[in-house]
């Protein structure tokens, strides 16, 4: 492929994400997802980063708005002028807790921490290094505060690793990563909050999460608000807590990028390099699975891992996590058919091993191509030097969007988009994708 024939795509790309900006941030799409979401606007600020600085600053300094007093940073801020949207503010009650915010509106729980990386990322690429620098010094304290609170109230043994408390702050709603500690949930009607779905009235809903899925969800949420927030609390009743490979895979980079603000700074880059070994040391010591060559999350509340061969179990190449050793393992198992092989005519990387029950191609997670865990698998083994299983991800990344247009998932066998189209994460990293390679130049 040429420059020649990209720059339309990236073009296009572009015009994804200017058709969402809502004049302060950019909603993930047009139609189902009229907010801002935590781990989309990171995304988002690294393509902008490439040929918007101004644009890309904004987004995460808006992001920010909706931190919290002690630290957590929500994953939807809430737009005012979206009209109806389910399930919206009031049934988060985050006034229930006395660090929400009262000049915005948000949820309650979190997702990925990869904001240092983009804050990181936006500096690296914008052409305005004094501004640059101004908006390093704004977003330091808020990055600080956002660590401090996931290794303060999260790490509940205090080794580096931290949990999640709902599947929605994985970013992976539905993954199969979730269906053994949600099955626990054995649920009578009256413990159901009352809420709405308007996901299924946009998508077909044999795509998105099951009812029962759906109830379990938000039974979580109302836990968490009829504990007022508080943390302590949460985790002595909360039936799922989960050790996360991705989140903390993307913790350690961001410590890692975290350490690399604070020296651009003159501050003491020291206490975020410290935390990010520690949770990778941790990562390898507890979520590592040497027989399976690939990383399982951990249920703190069976105390054991989770054998779900998912595309997130291979993030950690991302942080640099494993050893060459382990990287090599890895490669392996990806270049299987439950993947994708290199003499194989497929789509790299299935969300899910295609060989594993409940393989489903077109179903939110549990199957579907997500262009941006492609991007960080993409970033990692480029890391490890795996140039050609790279180049496969690469090539899916183009080729998808192109012949489908920027949907949110994609069938990995047919290569058909499905959720939303107009996705801006999908335009973000393809932009990203383009603008490094140099093919777009």
């Amino acid at each position: 492929m040429t420059s020649i024939t990209l720059q339309p795509l990236l073009d296009q790309a572009k015009d994804v994400l200017q058709g969402n900006w809502l004049g302060y941030a950019t909603k993930p799409a047009p139609r189902l997802y009229p907010h801002q979401w935590s781990w989309d606007a990171a995304f988002i600020a690294i393509g902008y980063a490439h040929y918007d600085q101004a644009r890309a600053q904004q987004e995460l300094l808006a992001l920010f708005r909706g931190q919290w007093t002690n630290g957590l940073l929500p994953h939807i801020v809430f737009n005012p002028q979206a009209g109806a949207y389910e399930p919206g503010p009031e049934f988060w009650q985050t006034s229930r807790s006395l660090h929400a915010p009262r000049e915005v509106q948000t949820s309650g729980i979190v997702q990925p921490p990869i904001h240092a990386t983009a804050v990181w990322h936006v500096y690296q690429h914008g052409a305005d290094r004094s501004a640059g620098l101004a908006f390093l010094r704004e977003m330091y304290p808020k990055l600080y505060a956002w660590h401090a609170y996931l290794y303060r109230e999260r790490d509940l043994r205090g080794e580096g690793l931290v949990y999640i408390r709902h599947p929605w702050e994985s970013g992976q709603d539905n993954s199969p990563i979730w269906d053994r500690s949600l099955a626990r949930l054995q649920l009578m009607p009256a413990q159901v909050p009352t809420y709405q779905r308007v996901d299924t009235t946009l998508v077909a809903a044999d795509e998105r999460p099951s009812s029962a899925e759906y109830d379990r969800y938000a039974y979580l949420v109302q836990l968490a608000y009829a504990n007022d927030y508080d943390e302590a609390r949460i985790r002595q009743v909360c039936p799922f807590l989960i050790e996360d490979v991705l989140f903390n895979a993307l913790l350690v980079q961001s410590g890692n990028d975290l350490a690399q603000i604070a020296l651009a700074l003159g501050e003491n880059p020291s206490p975020f390099s410290a935390q990010a070994a520690r949770t990778a040391a941790a990562l390898n010591a507890r979520l590592w699975d040497e027989e399976h060559a690939i990383y399982f999350d951990y249920d703190l509340v069976e105390s054991a891992p989770i054998h779900a061969h998912v595309a997130a179990g291979f993030s950690p190449l991302f942080a640099n996590v494993p050893t060459m050793k382990q990287a090599t393992r890895m490669l392996d198992k990806l270049n299987q058919c439950g993947f994708c092989p290199l003499d194989e005519h497929c789509y790299a990387v299935p969300s899910y091993d295609k060989l594993e029950p409940g393989f489903a191609g077109q179903r939110y997670w549990r199957g579907p191509i997500w262009l941006n865990v492609n991007w960080l698998l993409y970033w990692g083994l480029r890391r490890y030097g795996f140039d050609d299983y790279a180049a496969r991800v690469k090539e899916a990344m183009i080729l998808l969007p192109q012949r489908a247009g920027f949907y949110e998932y994609f069938d990995p066998d047919t290569g058909r988009g499905h959720g939303s189209d107009r996705f801006s994460w999908s335009a973000a990293l393809l932009i990203d994708l383009l603008s490094e390679g140099g093919e777009s130049s």
